[in-house]
């Protein structure tokens, strides 16, 4: 067999949508134009549009990409920060969690959460792009229940409620205030929180 790696060729559509996250997420959506986007990428024009309809729908690739790509970066963290958790055995899952959100902070790439982002600039809530916006949040949401299943609480869809406000709301400060321990300072309060639905 042999040991050379195969490389996959990224098709156009993918260059288009790769380049787009990347300048959408560092400038914004609406000041990001379509002819910056295709300076960056190296497609034609003609190319775009045989691919996408509209820059809305780059924007939404963009933001199902990212979608796709963050939870799986945070899953891997999580899995990563799991295995270090000390105390409460129950609560090791969703510590790790904050844990993961402290290293995306803290990383060179870290500018704010796409989606909000995106959702502050198209706020009508019937837009596709906010509606995709949205259904990231509930994905968190999902996620954030699905990491305090084992955890024996009252009312649980409550506390996973709680836990979603509080990671958005470490997530803008680290962004905007620059809070550089906002997940740390998030992990407590998640404590207080699990501690207080305990039976």
């Amino acid at each position: 067999m042999s040991g050379k790696r195969i490389v996959t060729k990224k098709s156009k559509r993918d260059e288009l949508v790769e380049v787009a996250q990347k300048l959408f997420y560092q400038h914004g959506f609406r000041v990001t134009g379509i002819d910056t986007i295709l300076a960056q990428s190296g497609v034609a024009k003609r190319t775009l549009y045989n691919h996408f309809k509209s820059k809305d729908e780059l924007i939404i690739a963009a933001l199902n990409k990212r979608d796709e790509e963050f939870m799986a970066m945070i899953k891997a963290l999580v899995d990563k920060y799991e295995k270090v958790q000390r105390g409460k055995p129950a609560y090791a899952r969703i510590l790790a969690y904050f844990d993961a959100l402290s290293e995306w902070f803290n990383s060179e790439k870290f500018n704010g959460c796409m989606f909000i982002n995106a959702s502050a600039e198209y706020p009508r809530k019937t837009d596709p792009i906010h509606v995709v916006c949205a259904n990231h949040k509930r994905f968190i949401l999902q996620y954030i229940t699905e990491l305090i299943s084992g955890i024996e609480c009252r009312h649980p869809e409550e506390v996973a409620c709680q836990l979603s406000l509080l990671s958005d709301g470490a997530i803008v400060s680290a962004h905007t205030a620059n809070l550089a321990n906002a997940a740390e300072m998030a992990k407590k309060t998640a404590v207080i929180i699990l501690d207080a639905y305990q039976d």
